[in-house]
């Protein structure tokens, strides 16, 4: 087990500076409770086309830096049907952003396929395991560069790879009738 420090004791700019090559994120949550999407959720189950909040902006820029550089950023979302409101937002908003911007974003409905963690994997070499309360909210994030945890991270990030389809794909098979 690594070290598991409060949210806002990380340097999240600076986890994602650091990394040479390649970038990871397994989502299995159905709905996260995240600052700044309170507004834009709203809005975009409105009908609306959402702002975009500062934090949105932040995560577009470290992509679009990364991109630039050379380096991967790849996510894999684990969905259930129906999905939910907030589901529809990411999928139906908010990444479509993080795409445009050079984030590799795949969909995957494999969960029983995968574990139910969260977690970030830095170029194979150091992984933030994501702990979640039951409201969604973030509560808490072990960082951890024990061998045998990465390459498990690595594993799963590789059978998530495979079972799941780029965004742009999932989007038409979901828009056919």
């Amino acid at each position: 087990m690594g070290r598991v420090v409060p949210p806002g004791s990380i340097d999240w700019p600076g986890l994602f500076g650091r990394f040479e090559h390649t970038c990871f994120r397994l989502e299995t949550r159905q709905r996260y409770e995240e600052p700044g999407e309170a507004g834009p959720l709203r809005s975009f189950l409105a009908g609306q086309e959402p702002a975009t909040y500062p934090g949105k902006e932040a995560w577009l820029a470290v992509v679009r830096a990364g991109v630039a550089a050379g380096k991967v950023l790849q996510r894999v979302h684990v969905v259930s049907e129906p999905l939910t409101d907030y589901l529809r937002f990411e999928i139906g908003w908010s990444y479509q952003l993080n795409a445009e911007a050079g984030e590799d974003i795949r969909i995957s409905r494999a969960a029983a396929a995968l574990p139910a963690d969260d977690y970030w994997l830095f170029d194979s070499r150091a992984l933030a395991r994501l702990h979640y309360g039951d409201d969604g909210a973030l509560a808490g994030v072990e960082l951890t560069a024990d061998p045998a945890a990465v390459v498990q991270a690595g594993y799963w990030r590789d059978v998530a790879l495979h079972l799941a389809v780029p965004l742009r794909n999932w989007r038409a098979v979901r828009a056919s009738p």
